[in-house]
């Protein structure tokens, strides 16, 4: 379950704030003001420490969404609008990593993950001084454990040999949150994350309190294409029917509203890796193969490329529904830049590798963009041109979805499936066994996010509202 955090709400506050001075044609001239305006001078403000810090911290964040990392600084001095500048005059978005660490505002998580609470008796036993390995548990004057940090390798002996249970776990949510161990602190005690092993699951995003992390956004360029004169196609997964409640083409025409000059379905491609997807398996069932796993979740994909290798024969080798909808786009609307517009962090990097999809904008960035350009969803006109295709090719946005849209599109292969409804450390290790001989069907579906893609780490419904508008939504389309 997602929950709504207020790192969420300042991130999406700098992103309208973007756009409303992109709107107006003020942003190298205002966009210095937006640290100073989001964290005035005000007595009894919380604060990390201090009014300064808190305004480098939001300087900070909005590099990243103009397309910057932080690390691209070479002096301090550089003011926003020097970077907004460089921002609007691009051609092409930024080929900087997908995530980066705002390492300013990563700085409130524990050193060592072991502390020594107010329930410690100071007992005689000592069991959690007398198995340290690194003698790393003094008794201080008061007769209470004491843990130096400078020797402590969290390693939890200390916190299980403890009868009082007064040693207590405390954890660091980034790199809790991270299925494989792709993200950690380095001697400066800031996390950095390690892309050879990030699968951009984008989980670290909403998991941090300090909202340290960010994707590194396109919204500048797209915003800047669209004002130039561009033309830009939208290309908008299934998964926007759960974002808003609302009437599908509702959404479409906000979309439209934008600047948009074309809005394409990406459950159209779905329906084409459905009925592609269920006649390679059967090639393969008549081949000998006796398993076949999904390859429409491109985080997936990472952590089979760079975590379970062995898998990588197993994958479907059929392009995903945005690399469909990309090649159906390009043929309709050859003078048009694509968009794909979804929840997902690790679109990025499959748009950038398939150089068919030009930028990549997740549900938070299209909701910023609405609420920065004035743009009510609400009163927006319900009718649209929108797909026919079957019901499960929407419903692709959903765990099990897949397999569903599969079955239909195959009904004469025996399909035994197996859900895989999200990635964490436990169904990364079942996933390699099923590569050892293993698995329990014959087509293993995947999703990175729980729930499927309505649970994306970018979306602006939380998990069991998404799923009840996304039936909705969907079930007002084919009645």
């Amino acid at each position: 379950m997602a929950y709504i955090q207020n790192t969420m709400v300042i991130r999406r506050e700098i992103l309208a704030r973007l756009t409303r001075l992109m709107k107006e044609d003020q942003l190298t001239e205002k966009i210095d003001r937006i640290p100073l305006e989001m964290a005035p001078k005000e007595k009894g403000a919380q604060r990390r420490c201090c009014v300064h810090k808190e305004r480098a911290v939001i300087k900070y964040k909005t590099m990243p969404l103009l397309g910057f990392s932080p690390d691209d600084e070479n002096d301090e001095l550089t003011p926003l609008s020097e970077y907004a500048g460089v921002a609007l005059q691009r051609e092409e978005a930024s080929n900087n990593s997908t995530l980066t660490v705002v390492d300013e505002a990563c700085t409130g998580c524990v050193k060592v993950n072991y502390v020594v609470s107010n329930l410690c008796r100071g007992c005689v036993a000592r069991s959690c001084q007398m198995n340290c390995p690194k003698d790393a548990i003094i008794i201080n004057a008061a007769g209470k454990a004491q843990i130096v940090e400078e020797d402590c390798i969290s390693c939890g002996i200390c916190h299980k040999a403890c009868p009082y249970h007064a040693i207590i776990y405390v954890p660091v949510p980034c790199e809790e949150a991270c299925p494989v161990g792709a993200i950690k602190k380095n001697e400066q005690g800031v996390e950095e994350i390690d892309e050879e092993k990030c699968i951009l699951c984008g989980r670290c995003i909403n998991a941090c309190p300090f909202g340290s992390i960010f994707e590194i956004s396109q919204v500048i360029d797209v915003l800047s294409h669209i004002k130039n004169g561009g033309k830009l196609t939208a290309m908008v997964a299934p998964a926007l029917h759960g974002q808003y409640g609302l009437k599908p083409g509702q959404v479409i025409n906000a979309i439209k509203e934008v600047g948009f000059a074309h809005v394409a379905e990406v459950a159209e491609g779905a329906d084409m890796t459905a009925r592609e997807e269920a006649a390679e398996f059967r090639e393969r069932l008549e081949e000998g193969c006796s398993l076949m796993t999904t390859s429409c979740c491109p985080s997936y994909v990472e952590a089979v490329n760079k975590h379970i290798p062995a898998m990588k024969k197993l994958v479907s080798e059929t392009p995903s529904p945005m690399i469909f909808s990309a090649r159906l786009a390009k043929e309709r609307f050859p003078d048009s830049k694509t968009v794909f517009i979804g929840p997902c962090v690790a679109k990025r990097k499959e748009a950038k590798d398939s150089g068919l999809v030009d930028y990549v904008l997740t549900f938070e960035e299209l909701d910023a963009i609405f609420e920065g350009m004035g743009i009510d969803v609400r009163n927006m006109p319900e009718e649209a041109d929108l797909v026919q295709v079957p019901r499960e090719a929407r419903g692709f946005a959903m765990s099990n979805g897949v397999t569903n849209a599969v079955k239909k599109a195959g009904e004469d292969v025996y399909i035994k499936e197996v859900v895989i409804n999200g990635l964490d450390k436990k169904s990364l290790n079942m996933l390699k066994a099923y590569a050892r001989g293993k698995a329990p069907g014959n087509f293993i579906e995947v999703m990175a996010c729980e729930g499927g893609c309505l649970s994306g780490p970018c979306s602006i419904a939380d998990d069991r509202k998404g799923k009840k508008q996304f039936n909705e939504s969907v079930d007002s389309l084919y009645q």
